[in-house]
């Protein structure tokens, strides 16, 4: 395809999320983010092997594709992105096309993943924990379902970014430790933050850090300022009846 032809279907896609340049045609060149997500990728990208052949990638919340499509660069053997928005889909399966890739994409919520039944050496969880109404329920999911061997997870984080010390337990009168800063936090968003109705959930770093170790992962890394690098363990409590 020609540019010009590339950037008429860039724009026939609708808006994009996120910044890609195909064919020299950049699909979100205005993004508030900047240089979105090129600029965040460079900073935590030397954490995923260069050598991905023989692995398989999960890709959940694709978006536009924009790692998938960079696993797949790096001999990744299958690359699978899901996504619930058939227009970012659409967008990642051109974006796709023009790399000159094979990525496979559904139409896949996160909290279907079970019907994948298949562990992969790669899942990619990034942007999507507050946008879920039930986001503890997906990493349980996740670590029940498809987390083969690295999770790699991200999360915009609000509220006080130190991390305390917990005991294991506090008396009931002891209400105090609600109150600290370090105490984590999952801060609800009723109606919209930042003009998004999807943003439902926003976590500090003492929460999202505890959630992921509750579902049973071990912070093995933390390359970027809200990415984490997991690995599965077995689940330090026996939750009756977690999925």
């Amino acid at each position: 395809m020609s540019r010009e032809q590339i950037a008429v279907r860039v724009r026939e896609l609708g808006e994009w999320f996120h910044n890609m340049d195909l064919g020299g045609v950049q699909t979100a060149p205005h993004h508030f983010l900047g240089d979105y997500p090129r600029a965040k990728w460079a900073r935590f990208e030397h954490v995923v092997p260069a050598d991905l052949r023989g692995k398989t990638v999960l890709d959940i919340g694709c978006n536009a594709g924009f790692y998938a499509i960079e696993m797949k660069r790096r001999g990744a053997d299958r690359v699978l992105g899901i996504d619930t928005d058939e227009a970012y889909l659409a967008q990642a399966r051109f974006a796709a096309q023009v790399h000159g890739v094979e990525v496979e994409l559904r139409s896949m919520s996160v909290y279907e993943v079970g019907l994948l039944r298949e562990r992969f050496d790669l899942v990619i969880f990034m942007g999507v924990l507050y946008h879920l109404r039930h986001p503890l329920l997906a990493l349980d999911l996740l670590h029940r379902h498809v987390v083969g061997g690295t999770l790699l997870f991200q999360s915009m984080l609000r509220g006080s970014s130190d991390v305390g010390h917990l005991e294991d337990d506090y008396p009931f009168e002891r209400t105090s430790i609600f109150e600290a800063s370090t105490y984590p936090k999952l801060h609800f968003v009723e109606r919209r933050y930042a003009g998004d109705e999807t943003n439902w959930w926003i976590p500090n770093r003492a929460c999202v850090e505890a959630m992921l170790r509750s579902a049973g992962f071990e912070i093995v890394g933390k390359p970027e300022d809200e990415v984490y690098v997991c690995e599965p363990r077995e689940r330090a409590l026996a939750a009756s009846g977690a999925p």
